[in-house]
């Protein structure tokens, strides 16, 4: 612990008055073993400026450790060896691992990038338009919109990655292994929800993608029913993004026919817009933690985690909306952190 100027001055000025280190520690203004060091340095050194501590002397200097900030934040993904070489070609002569120590005290950090849709000019560009007409929209206006979406769940392959804790030489144990095959089955799904909780679930035929039919039966069968029992008579506005089977003209006639407000036009390449995609990623890792071995399990597991869902989740990933909005807002259409 770094202790102040100002307390080894007071320190020392209660050892000149004749106080014991003991006494001086009664008063509990640093500990006893810091208290006697400080006091062993005025008698050896007659001075109450705390002895440098002996070391290697730093290798680099400010200006170069500025230099490396720059070749790093040029390209993100360089690796600490090759910004070495680069390193050295400007003239400082350093290890890579000296170079992941600077950059660390510069406040970069080695992590897994994060995975998100490329957005394209026209996605910024609509994204902006979108923001702008919601931006004044509270907790309470975006409480009256129903989100729905799609979602594959693989088997065997669910989140991508598990974490396991094991011992030396317990790599390839069965019990640290995560299985995967060739070609996962794959369950489709499409669900909704509102600020009064998760609606209805439908699970596709095995290995069967959605479709303008698929998709006009489901809204159909599975929305009108959800939308009465949330929403009765109240207005309310229903939310899908621009997927090809959702822009059919069929389900547009349909829609207008239902006389079903649409939310939007949705922008593309957005899923961090869209509130059902967590409630995907959490039903994803909870399923994956169950281990389904089997297509029939996991599609029940799947349905099982969906009414699971709390009423008090939900509510919260609707309160996040204004949040989300503001966020791409102030980063001029670029993802955010949802």
């Amino acid at each position: 612990m770094v202790t102040s100027k100002e307390t080894r001055a007071v320190i020392i000025a209660l050892h000149k008055n004749g106080l014991t280190g003991k006494r001086i520690t009664a008063r509990k203004i640093a500990p006893q073993s810091t208290i006697y060091r400080i006091i062993k340095n005025f008698k050896e050194r007659g001075s109450i400026v705390a002895k440098k501590a002996p070391g290697r002397p730093r290798k680099t200097s400010k200006r170069q450790d500025r230099l490396l900030k720059v070749f790093q934040l040029r390209d993100r993904a360089t690796s600490s060896a090759e910004l070495a070489q680069e390193w050295q070609q400007a003239g400082v002569s350093a290890s890579a691992r000296t170079v992941r120590w600077r950059l660390l005290e510069q406040g970069l950090v080695s992590r897994r990038a994060a995975k998100k849709p490329l957005l394209s000019r026209k996605n910024i560009r609509d994204r902006l338009i979108f923001f702008k007409r919601y931006r004044e929209w509270t907790a309470e206006d975006w409480g009256k919109v129903i989100f729905s979406d799609e979602s594959p769940f693989r088997l065997f392959g669910t989140s991508g990655k598990q974490l396991v804790r094991r011992r030396q030489g317990e790599r390839y144990h069965q019990s640290c292994l995560m299985p995967t095959v060739k070609h996962p089955e794959t369950i489709h799904v499409w669900g909704c929800f509102s600020a009064k909780g998760v609606g209805s679930l439908t699970v596709l035929p095995k290995n069967t993608a959605m479709n303008k039919e698929w998709y006009q039966n489901v809204l159909r069968e599975q929305l009108l029913p959800t939308v009465q029992e949330q929403f009765g008579d109240e207005q309310w506005l229903f939310q899908h993004d621009g997927t090809p089977c959702h822009k059919a003209k069929v389900i547009s006639n349909w829609l207008r026919e239902q006389n079903i407000e649409i939310l939007g036009p949705w922008p593309g390449n957005s899923p961090d817009l869209n509130p059902i995609e967590n409630l995907w990623s959490i039903i994803k890792r909870r399923v994956d933690k169950r281990k389904p071995r089997n297509s029939d399990k996991m599609q029940a597991l799947i349905v099982q985690e969906w009414t699971a869902i709390s009423q008090d989740l939900v509510q919260k990933l609707i309160e996040s909306m204004p949040g989300r909005i503001a966020e791409v807002l102030k980063k001029r259409g670029q993802h955010c952190k949802y």
